[in-house]
């Protein structure tokens, strides 16, 4: 099952690959990880999308996780109402017969058009996860030059539903 990790480390040298060690070395497979400043100073949060097997092996993670020197706060946040996004860069080819066309049938997702030559457009998709994966099979077809993808980050969503029910479909 894929789960959604929040960890706050002291931002130092090392830390990134004390923490994807312990999990390779447990054999967690880190499916997306961003790692970024935060309003603290110092202070970085990493997200990791990770698939557990089952509970008692996301219990043995999350306390191994904050066993680490430099860590200082660990959070499964998969079942929290949750903001999550993902930006993605895709260069596309598009000859110019063919480019209105490509920028009506991707206008619904709104995507920013962040290059263009003659026949390459590149193309930026911020939302979460499952939009960037429509948009890419949606333009697939015309010729995908060159792909790349940030990684999932998330944030807890203030307001929490009290009959909360999971609000991630990454949860495929």
């Amino acid at each position: 099952m894929k789960r959604v990790i929040t960890v706050s480390v002291i931002n130092q040298s090392g830390v990134l690959n004390r923490i994807t060690g312990l999990m390779m070395k447990r054999q967690f497979n880190i499916e997306s990880i961003t790692v970024g400043h935060t309003e603290q100073l110092n202070i970085s949060k990493m997200t990791f999308v990770v698939n557990v097997e089952d509970e008692v092996k996301l219990e043995q993670l999350i306390k191994q996780l904050s066993k680490q020197i430099d860590v200082l706060k660990v959070n499964d946040i998969t079942e929290k109402s949750i903001v999550l996004r993902e930006l993605a860069l895709i260069k596309v080819v598009s000859p110019g017969n063919v480019r209105l066309e490509m920028n009506a049938i991707v206008e619904p997702f709104r995507p920013q058009i962040i290059d263009t030559s003659k026949n390459v457009v590149t193309y930026q998709v911020v939302g979460h996860p499952d939009k960037i994966d429509a948009f890419i099979e949606l333009i697939r077809p015309y010729g995908i030059k060159e792909l790349t993808r940030t990684g999932v980050t998330a944030s807890v969503r203030e307001t929490q539903p009290s009959d909360h029910t999971p609000q991630l479909s990454i949860l495929k």
